[in-house]
C-alpha cells in the first residue's frame, strides 16, 4: 500500500508540475499578446487622430481631453501595457511626420498633443533637438617649487 501512495504521490506531483509549466507559457503568450494588442491599437487610434477634423473647437477639445484620460488610464491600469501603446504612437506619428511635413493642415489641439509622441518618450526626433551633455574635467598638475635667493 505504501508503494501504491508514494506512484500517486509522485504522478500527482508531476502533472502538477506540468500544468505549471503550461499556465507560464500561457503568461508569456498573453504578455505579448498584450504587448501586440495595444502597439496595434496605437497605431489606428494615431491614423484616426492624423484624420480626425473637428466641426467645433469644443468637439475637439473634448476630443483631445478624451484621449489623454485614456492613456491616462492605461498607465494607471497597466504600465506595460501603456508603454506599449505609447511606442506604438511614437513610431505612428514619427512614420506620418515623415509623409505629412507641410502638406497636412492639423489644428493646434493635434501638434500640440504630438509633441508628446515626437519628444517625450525616447526622442525618436532628438536630431532635430540634440541633447546637450556638459562634462567637466579638472586637471591637475603638480610642479616642484623652485626657491631662490641672494646669498649676500
Amino acid at each position: 500500500m505504501t508503494t501504491f501512495k508514494s506512484i500517486v504521490l509522485i504522478a500527482v506531483l508531476g502533472f502538477s508540475f506540468v500544468i505549471q509549466a503550461q499556465e507560464t507559457e500561457i503568461s508569456n503568450e498573453t504578455t505579448m499578446d498584450k504587448k501586440s494588442y495595444y502597439q496595434k491599437r496605437a497605431l489606428e487610434d494615431a491614423q484616426y487622430e492624423q484624420q480626425f477634423r473637428a466641426k467645433t473647437e469644443a468637439e475637439e477639445e473634448a476630443f483631445w481631453k478624451e484621449q489623454k484620460a485614456y492613456e491616462k488610464d492605461l498607465k494607471r491600469r497597466d504600465r506595460k501595457a501603456h508603454k506599449a501603446y505609447m511606442k506604438g504612437k511614437r513610431d505612428a506619428y514619427a512614420e506620418h511626420y515623415e509623409h505629412c511635413n507641410h502638406h497636412c493642415h492639423h489644428s493646434d489641439y493635434y501638434y500640440h498633443h504630438a509633441t508628446v509622441y515626437y519628444y517625450s518618450y525616447d526622442g525618436h526626433y532628438s536630431h532635430r533637438y540634440p541633447r546637450r551633455n556638459t562634462v567637466t574635467t579638472r586637471i591637475n598638475v603638480s610642479t616642484p617649487r623652485i626657491g631662490l635667493g641672494l646669498g649676500i
